[in-house]
């Protein structure tokens, strides 16, 4: 698969479907998404940010490039002491490769070697690529396979892995990520809703690729799941200019940082984010719990990707750097903001049901 990332930064384990899907319009593809087609057999055409919103960006990474590198360190330091030198990073395309990249960039600085890093597709309700799966396992040894993602929304990703992964014995379905504020894995860096810039922006920070796609017409049974590669945005892409970024910001002497995760006994008795979000179903009378997004990465591909209802943020951050992007998104798109009382997340979006479009 092309991309813009350096093949020694990340291989990505899928087919180059370029020129043989065409983009949809964000309506017609929600209706068609609630009509019952499933998401992966279309693309959303790709947001193109007005010189507002990449202000609105740019001012993102200058304030949360440390944060995210420090989450990115967490994390990493955490599947290190879990699988020391054998561990092989699998990051979940797409918001997983530049998360998993820092990782592997952090673990060479920090301790010296290289960790093999591959990219795949895994797609909620449709399965992890059976395919690459198999292609991992005849190189590498199933307890060595390290599931890598940016962040954990309401788990629905996670729950997918557990799924999948009994038919390969040995892979572990724990997900490490730079930010976990559902508290549902061990292996987050922070549980704070940390805005991470990357998920402010779609392929221009995603190595110019799509999300994934599983289609009969288009994935053979011996195919990899596919993708898209944007060669007509090469002159905006910003995929290493938002991991240099973030980089400078890991210690420059290689020692190692102090990070926040929480330890397990802690992060048991937060209660638990899925909870939250199954109270939000109910108080705002939702029939489908997969239209609420929560968390500030999942509130903000509810902006860009589908056709957003409302977005709910806490009164107090209405002010904070960390939700600009998305309020500038709210503006330019219409969509109401209210404030809401949310305890483990900043922001959460909300889908608009298909007879209101």
């Amino acid at each position: 698969m092309r991309s813009t990332y350096k093949e020694e930064d990340v291989v990505l384990l899928l087919k180059d479907i370029t020129g043989m899907l065409a983009p949809q319009s964000t309506e017609e593809r929600e209706r068609r998404i609630q009509s019952g087609t499933h998401y992966s057999e279309m693309l959303p055409r790709e947001y193109v940010p007005t010189p507002e919103y990449m202000e609105a960006y740019r001012e993102a990474l200058r304030h949360y490039a440390a944060g995210t590198a420090q989450a990115a360190a967490g994390a990493a330091e955490l599947v290190y002491a879990e699988k020391g030198r054998d561990l092989v990073l699998v990051s979940l395309a797409r918001a997983g490769i530049p998360a998993g990249i820092l990782m592997k960039h952090y673990l060479r600085r920090q301790y010296g070697f290289e960790v093999p890093h591959y990219g795949i597709s895994i797609i909620r309700d449709r399965g992890i690529d059976k395919n690459a799966m198999r292609y991992l396992l005849e190189r590498f040894r199933p307890e060595q396979l390290q599931f890598v993602d940016g962040w954990i929304g309401k788990g629905a990703i996670l729950r997918e892995l557990e799924r999948e992964c009994r038919a390969f014995p040995g892979v572990s379905p724990e997900l490490a990520v730079l930010a976990d504020p559902a508290g549902l894995t061990r292996l987050a860096g922070t549980r704070e809703d940390l805005l991470i810039p990357s998920s402010c922006l779609n392929c221009t920070v995603s190595g110019l690729i799509s999300r994934t796609v599983l289609r009969d017409d288009l994935i053979g049974p011996d195919d990899f799941h596919g993708a898209v590669y944007y060669g007509e945005m090469e002159e905006q892409d910003l995929s290493y200019d938002f991991l240099h970024t973030v980089e400078a910001e890991f210690d420059g002497n290689g020692s190692q940082r102090e990070t926040k995760a929480l330890d397990p006994e802690n992060a048991g008795r937060l209660r638990n984010g899925f909870q939250e979000v199954e109270e939000i179903v109910s108080h705002f009378g939702i029939s489908d719990i997969n239209f609420v997004k929560p968390g500030i990465g999942e509130t903000t591909r509810v902006l860009l990707r589908r056709v957003p209802h409302q977005i709910l943020i806490r009164e107090a951050e209405k002010d904070s750097p960390m939700l600009r992007h998305l309020l500038r998104l709210a503006e330019e798109k219409q969509v109401p903001v209210e404030f809401y009382p949310l305890e483990h997340y900043r922001a959460c979006g909300i889908i608009r049901k298909c007879r209101d479009i």
